[in-house]
């Protein structure tokens, strides 16, 4: 079961980082007025660039951000610069352009630079690091699982108040320059660097929210924008647990669609089917992991499984994935077997010191955009209220995300709150799956009415993103957009190219 737990270390698809700089105070130099390309790789070029601080004292204190760009393969018929970000918040955008630039360009017939860039917080020297050494990370974090008893839950909250403490006294004014405006300032001064008149933009998952406020803050400024996994960007300003509950809505529906698809696939494969009705064996087992643990001998280290640790990677890991869906459903029968090993493996990425110096940065975005309006006390009441939207996703969600925002130092006045009704002369495409569990399909039809110029092209398919599922239609509407401004009919639905559990999913449908 390896892969699950390496899944687990990419939980909230927090992609690896190609390079983490060490966390420095802002510097003082001027902002970049040029792009200095220098070769690291094949078709790819790399520069530096440095930004202010503060939009507002662009003569100011100055920050350093990592830009990446994948030439287009047809420069003779090139349009312009595609900028992509793979959300987090502080997920890898040079890392995207690096690993998924050829694909892209392809996608879009060889006619763009794809161009991807560190968000601040997360990049450069705008890196939030929030202890500075490994061991210290460690310490701090080790034997803190998911709570689930109120001594538990007490213990997370001065653990999540410490860390904020640390955060604010570590990283100084940075964390008050972070916000999701500031970030599309940014973007917006990296399409003037690379000499666009108007932004091509493909954003994923937080990536939307990203692509949400630069069309709404500069939308005479938008050529084309795709966004797929939507935010939800009222919640996004209503609070933490707002935004929490935006995305949990659809987390149960996809779990259920998880069992279903794997009875209708069948025994031979899902290890799942074939000893009886699968959702109500494991459901049955969820049920009797809230008062009793699970043994887990075979795990690293050995020890038993809890309710909250099975529930983690199924949220943060599992549902969004189906290519991971058969190793999922081998350990889940596992756990009705009696042995909870595989699953207390995949939930071990949680306490991992890699799991956490990932996280910093999309904690500190997120609590900069969107303060908790509740006090720590309150905290636990909140997230009960979570688990009545998602039981699978409210108490993984809700601890592991929300509650340091409670006692973060810093607000951040520059954050964009709305409108979000701007008219962009092309429509913006919005992408989403049905089955959904971080970014529900009401979301983007919320988008969809909220935008004064959208369409949405629905994807009849499962997991966080179109890539989850892979639909060659899907690939060529987005492509067809991105090169020819050209949408699909509203109501347009296009179906994945295999089911999960099928041996090839992933691969052209034949």
């Amino acid at each position: 079961m390896r892969t699950l737990r390496r899944a687990g270390t990419a939980a909230l698809a927090l992609a690896t980082v190609a390079a983490i700089a060490i966390v420095g105070t802002p510097g003082t130099a001027t902002a970049t007025t040029r792009l200095s390309w220098t070769a690291c790789g094949p078709r790819l070029e790399c520069a530096d660039v440095t930004v202010p601080l503060d939009w507002a004292h662009p003569r100011g204190p100055t920050i350093t951000l990592p830009v990446i760009r994948h030439l287009a393969s047809h420069p003779e018929r090139r349009i312009g610069s595609l900028f992509v970000n793979p959300g987090g918040p502080g997920d890898s955008g040079v890392e995207m352009a690096a690993t998924r630039g050829a694909a892209l360009d392809a996608a879009t017939e060889g006619r763009f630079d794809v161009v991807g860039w560190d968000i601040r917080g997360a990049g450069g020297d705008a890196r939030v690091d929030c202890f500075g050494d490994v061991a210290a990370r460690e310490s701090f974090w080790a034997n803190l699982p998911i709570p689930t008893t109120g001594p538990d839950q007490r213990r997370y909250l001065a653990a999540t108040t410490e860390f904020a403490r640390r955060c604010g006294e570590r990283n100084g004014d940075l964390l008050a320059h972070i916000s999701t405006a500031d970030t599309a300032r940014d973007l917006d001064h990296l399409r003037r660097l690379v000499g666009d008149r108007q932004l091509t933009y493909l954003g994923e998952s937080y990536g939307t929210l990203i692509g949400q406020v630069y069309a709404n803050m500069f939308p005479s400024r938008v050529r084309a924008m795709a966004l797929d996994g939507l935010a939800d960007p009222t919640a996004a300003t209503h609070g933490t647990a707002a935004a929490i509950a935006a995305g949990l809505t659809g987390t149960d529906e996809t779990f259920d669609q998880f069992l279903a698809t794997c009875a209708a696939a069948g025994p031979e494969l899902c290890p799942l089917a074939g000893h009886g009705p699968v959702a109500p064996r494991v459901n049955a087992m969820l049920d009797r992991l809230r008062t009793t643990p699970l043994p887990a001998p075979n795990a690293t280290p050995p020890g038993t499984l809890a309710y909250n640790e099975a529930l983690a990677p199924l949220k943060f890991a599992i549902l969004g994935h189906p290519s991971l869906w058969p190793e999922a459903a081998a350990a889940l029968e596992m756990a009705i077997q009696g042995d909870g090993s595989a699953i207390k493996d995949a939930a071990n990425f949680d306490s991992s010191e890699v799991f956490h110096r990932l996280v910093e940065p999309g904690q500190a975005i997120s609590c900069a955009d969107s303060p908790a309006r509740q006090d720590a006390a309150d905290w636990p009441r909140v997230v009960r209220k979570l688990t009545k939207i998602s039981r699978i996703g409210g108490a993984p969600v809700g601890w592991g995300m929300g509650a340091a925002c409670t006692s973060w130092p810093t607000r951040n006045t520059n954050r964009y709150t709305g409108p979000w009704n701007a008219t962009t002369r092309t429509p913006i495409l919005l992408l989403g799956n049905r089955y959904e569990p971080n970014a529900p399909l009401a979301v983007a039809r919320k988008v969809e009415r909220l935008l004064g110029n959208a369409v949405l092209l629905v994807h009849d398919g499962y997991g966080h993103l179109s890539v989850a599922d892979p639909s060659t239609c899907v690939t060529r509407a987005t492509g067809d957009y991105l090169v020819r401004l050209v949408t699909p009919r509203p109501g347009t639905v296009c179906p994945s190219d295999r089911r999960p559990f099928d041996p090839d999913f992933g691969q052209p449908a034949s």
